[in-house]
């Protein structure tokens, strides 16, 4: 099978863009990994397909599968470089869409600076909803990662994370600790693991490492996350600048019931096909 294919970007955050529109996908775990590796595939954190939405109430689908070859519910980098994705080739006119995720609608939106803005739906707290193996409701909770005990918070933006506060995102501990939590048996689906080093009430440093993914220069959920536990431990006022090491991202939660909106770049890098 002969594929064509688009890699983008989303502050490093990087993607095999598939459009299963306008042609054939049906990709096997082992076919993604493919793509995924750095030396043998194209190379990326994440492939998106693109898919029509069956929804009346959706303009697409929007699959997500990981460089493990796992299918996933959300990626809020991806998700920016949806929009700008289905734009460029011509399969919308909108500037602001609405796609069907495994997680729910999502509602990204070009702007006219060039950024996208996505609504990333609303924080879930519940144990139940991310889920975390609980019979305590506290906000911050001690988790034994190895030889270590943190305090972390689990929710969901759509997939599991674990935030933590660190005094110093460069000298946090995330590729020993990172690997644990992603696997801790209190998340029967896996986790993200955010560091999160907060700089004043509307900044934040950020480091994730993603489930079945690794480390990577940023995660738009991750952030969205991070956000939503520091306002919801008043560390953090909204609107949040949130530094990654592949770049900046600027989330705005105001709380409780209402959604999380992420803004950033997407930028595409070149296209290209490759026999699958």
């Amino acid at each position: 099978m002969r594929i064509k294919f688009t890699k983008m970007h989303g502050l490093g955050n990087d993607f095999v863009v598939l459009d299963a529109v306008t042609q054939a996908v049906d990709l096997t775990p082992a076919q993604a990994r493919f793509l995924a590796d750095r030396h043998f595939g194209v190379g990326c954190d994440q492939i998106l397909v693109v898919e029509q939405s069956a929804r009346p109430d959706a303009d697409f689908r929007y699959r997500i599968f990981n460089a493990d070859g796992g299918e996933v519910e959300q990626c809020g980098n991806g998700a920016r470089c949806f929009v700008r994705f289905v734009h460029e080739k011509g399969l919308t006119a909108k500037r602001a869409i609405r796609v069907e995720t495994k997680a729910g609608l999502i509602e990204p939106r070009l702007e006219a600076d060039g950024l996208v803005t996505v609504g990333m739906g609303m924080p879930r707290f519940e144990p139940s909803h991310v889920p975390f193996v609980t019979d305590s409701d506290a906000l911050v909770q001690p988790l034994h990662v190895g030889a270590d005990t943190v305090e972390i918070t689990a929710l969901s933006m759509g997939n599991p994370h674990a935030v933590q506060l660190v005094a110093n995102v460069d000298a946090a501990p995330v590729a020993v600790q990172g690997p644990l939590i992603e696997n801790h048996p209190r998340f029967p689906q896996r986790a993200n693991a955010g560091f999160m080093q907060v700089v004043d009430r509307h900044a934040i440093r950020l480091r994730v490492y993603e489930r079945g993914a690794g480390e990577t220069l940023a995660c738009g959920t991750g952030a969205c996350a991070a956000v939503a536990v520091g306002v919801l431990r008043g560390l953090l006022d909204s609107p949040v600048k949130v530094a990654t090491r592949g770049g900046e991202l600027n989330i705005a939660w105001e709380g409780p019931g209402r959604p999380v909106l992420m803004t950033g770049p997407a930028v595409t890098v070149f296209d290209g096909e490759l026999e699958l």
